[in-house]
């Protein structure tokens, strides 16, 4: 989701106050979202530089091995991405290679230097935005409790360097704002869980009171409860509808599919139906790919679903595939 405007306001002063301290020629705010693609939600920039705020980029262009780095080293310049590295030696008596992972002074990729210079980017500073892990995080540092929520990425388009004293300062400053992202996240967090309490009181009366169809006819309806484009309703052989979604037909075909591959289970959960399986999806268009599905008796079915996501929002960065995956070793 876009940022509140608590979090956007914090956003757009740190841009400002970053690039002010180091004249960078654009300062960005990168949002990773929970499939772990970016998202560009805040920027300053001089006004001959392109606009990058608002496109999204593909989980691969930060694979999860930079996102590791990134905890452990949380700043990292590029003084000049076209300057010819300089090779490291190695004393004889080290057995082992020397890694350089902690090395601020560590040459860049060789595809990171190019990535950079089609962008017209010659010079960089990125700082990596920390906030406390969740619960159920497994995406994060254990010996830190912190988790990426996201970068501050400045661009120059020629060759820059940033004393140490300058970098720090910054590194204060991305510091100081991670812990207000935090509070925003973690008071988001709770005002949501609240909501879905309210609302789920209400739906489980409905149900007890046997009366299933009201959670789809009545307000508040299921579609409050899930962040969905549509919801559907399988009940005693009939289709309810909401939103964005299959045909009646569609879902009962989907609902035969479900009971009879997955009726061991209450449910099934999953970002595409073509790769769950599901025999019909290329039918159903990219208006509906993501499914969540519940059996709330042994043959009736609740459905919420997602449309593309690539149909929504504008990509930037390398051709975006949903197919493309990171294999964390780049």
């Amino acid at each position: 989701s876009l940022p509140s405007s608590t979090m956007a306001l914090l956003c757009d002063v740190l841009v400002k106050e970053v690039s002010e301290l180091t004249g960078y020629d654009r300062v960005m705010v990168y949002k990773f979202h929970e499939d772990e693609h970016g998202e560009v939600i805040s920027e300053y920039r001089t006004p001959d530089m392109e606009p990058y705020l608002g496109l999204h980029y593909p989980a691969t262009d930060i694979p999860q091995a930079s996102r590791f780095l990134f905890l452990k080293n949380r700043v990292r310049m590029i003084c000049d991405c076209l300057a010819t590295p300089v090779k490291v030696i190695q004393g004889k008596k080290w057995a082992q290679p020397l890694s350089l992972g902690g090395s601020i002074l560590r040459a860049p990729h060789g595809c990171h230097a190019l990535y950079m210079a089609n962008m017209g980017s010659i010079a960089s500073l990125v700082m990596a935005v920390t906030i406390n892990e969740d619960e159920d995080e497994v995406k994060s540092d254990p010996s830190t409790g912190k988790r990426l929520w996201g970068l501050v990425v400045c661009h120059h388009t020629s060759s820059r360097f940033i004393p140490f004293p300058l970098r720090y300062a910054c590194e204060l400053l991305v510091q100081v704002f991670g812990i207000q992202i935090n509070k925003e996240v973690e008071l988001a967090a709770q005002i949501r869980e609240s909501h879905i309490l309210r609302i789920q009181t209400v739906l489980c009366d409905m149900l007890l009171r046997d009366s299933p169809v009201a959670i789809v006819t009545q307000s508040p309806n299921v579609m409050d409860l899930v962040k969905c484009d549509g919801a559907a309703l399988y009940y005693k052989g009939q289709v309810w509808l909401l939103g964005i979604t299959p045909t009646e037909e569609q879902i009962k075909n989907v609902t035969q599919w479900l009971l009879k591959y997955h009726g061991s289970t209450k449910g099934l959960s999953t970002d595409s139906l073509m790769e769950a399986g599901y025999p019909g999806a290329s039918e159903l268009g990219d208006a509906v790919c993501g499914m969540a599905a519940v059996r709330i008796s042994s043959k009736d079915v609740l459905f919420w679903f997602r449309s593309h996501t690539a149909k929504e929002i504008k990509w930037g960065g390398a051709k975006h595939d949903p197919v493309d995956s990171d294999d964390g070793r780049k």
